[in-house]
C-alpha cells in the first residue's frame, strides 16, 4: 500500500498551483492529485457561500453546510498527496518555464500550469439591512433557496438586468411575489404585462431599508414610510470576479454577455487566453452552482494534465533525438578514424 505524506508546508515549485478552495479549485486539484500531479490549493479563505446554512442542489451532499464540504474536499485532496495552503495570492507573473505565485505574505512558488478558482464577490446594493441578511432570509438563486422559502411573502429587490426574470423565476416557489424596482424603472409594455398576468405586484418608489423583527425579515421599508410585509427577499447582486492579481498576465475580467457581472472568459474546457492558465467555477460561469463548478474543475484539471503530457512527451522526444544526433555523430567518428587507421596500415 503507498503511504502518503500529508503537508501543508509551501514547496518551492509544483505542476499545477490553483487559487481558489472552494468547489471548482478542490476538484480540480483532486483530479491532479489523483493524477499523480505535485499540486497545491492556495486558498484565502473567503468562500461566498459561506453565510448560506447548507448547499443545495448537490447530489448526495444535499443541504450539507458549506464548511462540512470544504473540509470535506481538503480531506480528500490531501488524502491523494495534494496540498492545501491558506494564503492570498498578491501577484502573479510569468517566467521562462511558467509562473510565479507570491503570496501578500512574501511567500512564493513557481508553477508549471494554472488553475484559477478564486469565484467571485457579491456587490450588494446598499440598502440598510440587506447585507447582515445575506444568505439567510436574503437570497438571489431561487434553484439555491427557493424551496426553503417555498410559499412564503417573497419580495424581489430591483437591482440590475436580470431583475425581472428572477422575479418571475420566484413565482414557481410562491403565489405571494411582490417586485420592488427600486431605483429602476418600473417595468412596462410586456414585461409589465407578463408580471400582471402571474399574479405579481409591483411596488413603485425605492426602497429605504429592510425591518427586522427577532433576527428575521418581516417587511420592507419605502421611502415614503410605507412597510410591505415581506418573510424573504431575492436581489441580483453584481458579481465581480476576483483576479485583480492577473493583470501583470493581461488576463482580465469582462463584462459578462447577461449584464449581470464581470467574469474571465474561457473556452469550454476553462482555458483562458493566457497559455497555460485555466479557470474554473464562478470566476468564469457567473451562474454556476457547486456541482457545476465542481465538475468545471474537474474538466479543466483533465485538460491541464494533458497539456503537461503533451509537453512532456514533446521534451522527451527532443531529448531522444539529440541523443541519438550525439550517438550517430560519435558512431560516423568513430569508422572515419577506423578508416585513417586501416589507410595508414596499408601505406596509404
Amino acid at each position: 500500500m503507498e503511504v502518503v505524506e500529508v503537508t501543508d508546508e509551501l514547496k518551492n515549485a509544483y505542476d499545477v498551483v490553483v487559487i481558489g478552495g472552494g468547489a471548482a479549485g478542490l476538484s480540480g486539484a483532486l483530479m491532479l492529485a489523483r493524477a499523480r500531479r505535485s499540486v497545491v490549493v492556495i486558498d484565502a479563505g473567503a468562500p461566498r457561500n459561506a453565510p448560506a446554512p447548507g448547499v443545495h442542489g448537490l447530489l448526495a451532499r444535499d443541504g450539507i453546510p458549506p464548511a462540512e464540504l470544504v473540509e470535506r474536499g481538503r480531506a480528500e485532496v490531501r488524502g491523494y498527496g495534494g496540498q492545501v495552503v491558506s494564503g492570498e495570492v498578491a501577484t502573479v507573473a510569468r517566467e521562462d518555464t511558467g509562473f510565479q505565485v507570491t503570496l501578500t505574505d512574501g511567500r512564493s512558488v513557481r508553477a508549471l500550469r494554472l488553475l484559477l478558482a478564486t469565484g467571485l464577490v457579491d456587490e450588494l446594493p446598499d440598502v440598510p439591512g440587506l447585507r447582515s441578511r445575506w444568505g439567510r432570509d436574503v437570497v438571489h438563486c431561487p434553484y439555491c433557496h427557493g424551496w426553503e422559502i417555498r410559499d412564503q411573502a417573497i419580495g424581489v429587490l430591483g437591482s440590475g438586468p436580470m431583475s425581472v426574470h428572477q422575479t418571475s423565476l420566484f413565482r414557481q416557489w410562491s403565489d405571494d411575489v411582490t417586485f420592488f424596482p427600486h431605483t429602476l424603472p418600473v417595468p412596462t409594455g410586456e414585461e409589465a404585462e407578463q408580471l400582471a398576468a402571474r399574479g405579481i405586484r409591483v411596488v413603485a418608489g425605492e426602497v429605504a431599508s429592510l425591518e427586522i423583527v427577532e433576527d428575521r425579515l418581516v417587511g420592507v421599508r419605502m421611502r415614503d414610510g410605507t412597510v410591505v410585509k415581506r418573510e424573504a427577499l431575492a436581489v441580483a447582486p453584481r458579481m465581480v470576479a476576483r483576479t485583480g492579481f492577473l493583470a501583470a498576465l493581461g488576463l482580465r475580467p469582462v463584462e459578462h454577455p447577461s449584464g449581470a457581472g464581470e467574469h474571465i472568459p474561457a473556452d469550454a474546457i476553462g482555458r483562458t487566453d493566457v497559455p497555460g492558465v485555466w479557470v474554473a467555477g464562478n470566476v468564469t460561469d457567473l451562474s454556476a452552482q457547486v456541482g457545476a463548478a465542481a465538475a468545471a474543475g474537474a474538466t479543466a484539471a483533465a485538460h491541464i494534465n494533458a497539456d503537461l503530457i503533451a509537453e512532456e512527451t514533446r521534451q522527451a522526444v527532443a531529448a531522444t533525438r539529440a541523443r541519438d544526433e550525439v550517438a550517430f555523430s560519435a558512431e560516423v567518428e568513430s569508422r572515419v578514424c577506423e578508416a585513417v587507421l586501416g589507410d595508414r596500415r596499408h601505406g596509404l
